[in-house]
């Protein structure tokens, strides 16, 4: 292993923020994450495992211990009848992959083109867009297992998929280290277009997968969702805070305190599911509101920006006036969807 020193972190986010760590190695392969964890370990340093920096926010100061930065690659594939049973490597980039399964009509995850990252985090967060989420697609996930110092492959039921979460980032955190993700996707299969703003985008007609990745696309670029040098909007860790989940107690004084006009989706145990980005703008933060260096997206009230020369600090400072306002006004908590670090 090449153990480099002050290494800075923010180039490989998409944020660009972040200080640097005290010393930092690429695994490229299983028994480089083991031996980074050993070295850790026996130095008695603090881990960072970094993936594809698309959904992180590091402290200005940096991280003091090792940054073990994840980059194993390969895809395999195996046929079982209509289905194909997809292996991919953490280190993968997702959009570079969902584009080569629609290139090979392979259905599951078109809806969730152009999302940035690495295959790795994908069940962490229970990755999802327009309606698809990972986990209908997951049939397992091997990690090296921290606790135990051994790979060991977790079924779909045993990550523990819910909305934006798995045992990944609640119950075991810090525990497993994503180092395969196995994906059942169904050749020739259709489009999944249960989403309304995707379904408008596409029309009546019956669509392809490679039309469906198009329209997605299209969508996210208006909302300067798509990683673009050229575009300050996309300089962001995607959506920083969740849809809440809220009951229909809840539900109604909001109907009732906005003459019905609430958006909403049914979401499990008879709860609804309502747009954050709407609470936010309703809270009084339009879009491309500023604080300091840093902002939100002038095309999408999710998106915390770096506008050049932005700090962590300021980015939290702005996601705490956020959560404030929202809580104050409709007693709702908004909860984030970044991991922050340092």
């Amino acid at each position: 292993m090449e153990i480099k020193r002050n290494i800075e972190l923010a180039p490989f986010t998409t944020l660009g923020i972040g200080g640097p760590a005290d010393q930092y190695i690429e695994a490229h392969g299983e028994k480089d994450v083991a031996d980074a964890f050993d070295y850790a370990l026996q130095n008695r340093l603090d881990i960072f495992v970094l993936g594809g920096g698309s959904n992180v926010l590091i402290a200005d100061e940096g991280f003091r211990g090792l940054a073990i930065h994840v980059k194993l690659r390969g895809i395999e594939y195996k046929t079982e009848g209509v289905d194909v049973i997809v292996t991919a490597a953490a280190g993968e980039d997702w959009d570079p992959f969902v584009a080569a399964m629609v290139d090979q009509d392979l259905a599951g995850v078109e809806c969730m083109s152009g999302i940035p990252g690495y295959i790795g985090g994908t069940p962490i967060q229970n990755v999802g867009a327009y309606g698809q989420e990972v986990s209908e697609t997951i049939v397992s996930v091997s990690c090296f297992d921290r606790a135990t110092r051994q790979i060991t492959e977790l079924s779909n039921a045993r990550c523990g998929f819910s909305y934006r979460r798995s045992i990944f980032n609640t119950t075991d955190r810090d525990r497993y280290v994503v180092l395969w993700v196995k994906y059942r996707l169904k050749r020739g299969g259709p489009p999944k277009l249960n989403y309304a703003e995707l379904r408008n985008a596409v029309g009546e007609a019956e669509q392809s997968l490679c039309q469906v990745r198009e329209a997605v696309l299209a969508i996210r670029r208006k909302k300067s969702m798509v990683i673009d040098p050229a575009d300050i909007n996309s300089r962001s860790a995607g959506s920083f805070f969740k849809n809440p989940i809220i009951t229909e107690a809840v539900f109604a004084e909001l109907k009732n305190l906005f003459n019905s006009d609430v958006p909403s989706f049914p979401a499990a145990n008879t709860h609804v599911k309502i747009p954050a980005a709407w609470l936010i703008e309703k809270a009084g933060f339009e879009k491309g509101h500023r604080h300091g260096s840093v902002g939100m997206s002038e095309s999408h009230s999710l998106a915390l920006v770096n506008r050049g020369g932005g700090s962590a600090r300021e980015i939290l400072e702005l996601k705490e006036q956020i959560q404030s306002e929202v809580r104050k006004q409709f007693n709702i908590e908004l909860q984030t969807e970044p991991v922050f670090i340092g």
